[in-house]
């Protein structure tokens, strides 16, 4: 049996870098109580001197694929920390995040290892530092791997701060031109999808602070996280699309009750709203409208 031996950092690294410090110490304590996954934590984490090599060795491993492999990834994402260190700033912010933000969350070792939207984002890290470069096709590919690897789909030319906590994960996507600022938490299903703009600046862009959730997609997102589109414009075009039907419209079909039909617009309504409270109001309204004009005829 192969014998481990920690490598002693002692009181100099928790000095000069608190954080990683704490990951290590609780690397060992997952070594002394679970020893079956004691060759997992030291390749992952004790055989490393900074956090920034724990992090990058993490997310080859769990990109890796004949196509690239994960020891390439690994020198690319060396590169770029050689570049711009602050990178590493920002995998200690993200970490800090999920473990203030997230009740489940009791280390600060669980999101290096385990949780997938902190991998999700560091990938983006390395992907948007490629794109910057004018190393696209790298770039693209790294987000289709990600995209099958952790189920989020984030354009490399997204522009993300720190301090970010995507929680599970699963199901977000994020478009070319949107901005995510520092301090911000997504919970998974959420699409910053295109507010309709056809050129230029076309996705949402969450502020700093926001906690944006799933029932919150595409330009829903603009609206509550204060981003650059006019606010009321898609519900306003959908209650406008729905009043211009006239009541007495005939129904599409004649085997279809005609209440059925009176209420088919403000359903369709809703559905378009995403059932957010502005929508709602708004289908309330026209259904009301709807029964005055039936009552009066």
């Amino acid at each position: 049996m192969a014998v481990h031996q920690i490598n002693p950092q002692g009181s100099k690294v928790a000095a000069l870098d608190p954080i990683w410090d704490r990951v290590r110490t609780e690397a060992e304590d997952i070594v002394r109580r679970e020893p079956e996954l004691a060759s997992f934590i030291y390749s992952t984490v004790l055989h490393h001197d900074r956090l920034e090599d724990a992090v990058v060795h993490r997310l080859a491993d769990r990109l890796d694929h004949s196509a690239l492999s994960g020891d390439l990834i690994r020198q690319t994402y060396d590169e770029a920390l050689r570049d711009d260190p602050d990178i590493g700033n920002a995998f200690r912010a993200d970490l800090v995040a999920v473990y203030d933000r997230d009740p489940a969350t009791s280390r600060f070792i669980d999101p290096l290892l385990y949780f997938k939207g902190f991998h999700a984002l560091q990938t983006h890290r390395l992907a948007h530092w490629l794109y910057k470069k004018g190393r696209k096709d790298f770039a693209y590919y790294l987000q289709s791997r990600s995209s099958a690897v952790f189920q989020t789909d984030i354009n490399p030319a997204a522009v993300i701060g720190r301090g970010i906590f995507l929680d599970h994960a699963t199901g977000f996507v994020c478009g070319e031109t949107a901005v995510i600022d520092d301090d911000v938490s997504i919970l998974h299903g959420v699409t910053l999808g295109g507010t309709g703009k056809e050129n230029e600046d076309r996705h949402p862009k969450i502020r700093h602070g926001v906690r944006s959730g799933r029932a919150q997609k595409s330009s829903a997102i603009s609206r509550s996280a204060i981003a650059r589109a006019s606010p009321p414009a898609r519900w306003w075009s959908s209650l406008c699309l729905t009043m211009s039907r006239s009541p007495a419209s005939p129904p599409r079909s004649s085997a279809r009750p005609a209440v059925q039909s009176r209420r088919a617009p403000w359903i369709r309504c809703l559905v378009r709203s995403g059932f957010d409270f502005p929508h709602f109001l708004a289908a309330v309204f026209v259904k009301l409208r709807l029964v005055v004009c039936a009552v009066s005829s």
